[in-house]
């Protein structure tokens, strides 16, 4: 995996944490990009149902993020089905990523014009787009291949450190670029929590700029140009010539 990606994975990874931790503090004690727990939280909400009034007002904030993220999921693999695997992102991945900074720039806009803490029914629309957001960006990482690794869900990351380390594993550099990234998500939660603790109209702005810079690093100009000229110069081809 050659720099360029890596860097842009560590922006995704830290945007990632941003999204999941404003989730979590302000949209619905949910998560927007991990999934496993928001099935954990709606197994849960179901296990008190019928122990009490309102046992079931659990469940929405855990339905809410899992449609969001299944939605921007599909979507993502729908524009991106077919392109060529490489160790460069296609051309797709990219715009798929730019899009994802545009929702994310959009749920800034929305959190700052309610000074960070929105009310109850914009809680739940910022919470279903931060979802299809990470859906999307989960998605296109599968979309690149090789090229990508995960970067909302890091149960694998983590696992992969830890037996890489236990059994000797020579892995050098690619150790330590996992190792970042883990710390990226750390991070950027962190980053997230203090800006909208210290500054809460800013609180949403980090996951779009790191979002932002992560498609920057990867030239988003170049990449696409060189995924639609293929098209246009013989459109009798099918998608699976896009070049990188």
């Amino acid at each position: 995996m050659n720099r360029r990606a890596q860097i842009s994975l560590l922006l995704l990874a830290a945007a990632s944490g941003c999204v999941d931790a404003l989730a979590f503090t302000v949209l619905g004690t949910v998560f927007a990009g991990v999934m496993t727990g928001n099935l954990v939280l709606l197994g849960v909400a179901v296990g008190h149902l019928g122990h009490g009034p309102g046992t079931g007002e659990g469940m929405s904030a855990p339905l809410y993020a899992l449609g969001g993220y299944v939605v921007g999921a599909a979507l993502v693999a729908f524009v991106c089905r077919g392109v060529a695997r490489r160790p460069e992102w296609p051309g797709r991945v990219v715009a798929c990523l730019a899009a994802q900074a545009v929702l994310l720039a959009g749920v800034a806009v929305v959190a700052a014009v309610f000074d960070g803490h929105p009310g109850a029914a914009w809680r739940t629309v910022l919470l279903v787009v931060a979802a299809v957001s990470m859906g999307g960006q989960s998605a296109a990482m599968v979309a690149a291949g090789s090229g990508a690794a995960p970067t909302t869900y890091f149960t694998g990351t983590l696992t992969t450190l830890v037996t890489g380390i236990a059994d000797g594993s020579p892995r050098g550099a690619g150790q330590l670029w996992v190792a970042a990234r883990l710390l990226a998500v750390v991070g950027g939660a962190a980053c997230a929590v203090a800006v909208h603790t210290g500054a809460p109209a800013w609180g949403f702005v980090p996951p779009a700029v790191l979002t932002a810079a992560a498609v920057a690093c990867q030239e988003p100009a170049q990449r696409l140009r060189r995924a639609v000229t293929p098209v246009h110069k013989n459109p009798l081809h099918g998608t699976d010539n896009e070049t990188n």
